[in-house]
């Protein structure tokens, strides 16, 4: 068995204040379910904070390689994975995600 680190999946987007309970609902009710079904997913963390007018969302999925992560998001691993009914709700959002090994 290959040993691999486990690889860390990071995205931000930012919403309104208005918004920002739509946008979580989405992740916790749509996204994470659909997330825990594929292979190789281990742990979903969903952070924010407020930035002035705005919330900002950082959503960090854990994976055990990027293979598993290209169940999820395709062969382009690196562009965002981002539903219309999110893009509803964001003001803005990165269209590229960045994967860190799991060093510790």
């Amino acid at each position: 068995m290959k040993d691999e680190p486990n690889i860390a999946r990071l995205w931000t987007g930012q919403t309104t204040h208005q918004e920002a309970e739509a946008y979580y609902r989405h992740v916790r009710e749509k996204v994470i379910p659909k997330l825990k079904e594929i292979e190789g997913h281990k742990a979903a963390y969903v952070l924010c904070r407020p930035i002035g007018e705005r919330i900002e969302f950082l959503v960090m999925t854990v994976w055990d390689s990027m293979t598993s992560i290209r169940k999820f998001a395709g062969a382009e691993a690196e562009r965002a994975v981002v539903a219309p009914e999110a893009k509803a709700v964001l003001f803005s959002f990165d269209e590229f995600v960045r994967h860190y090994e799991i060093l510790s």
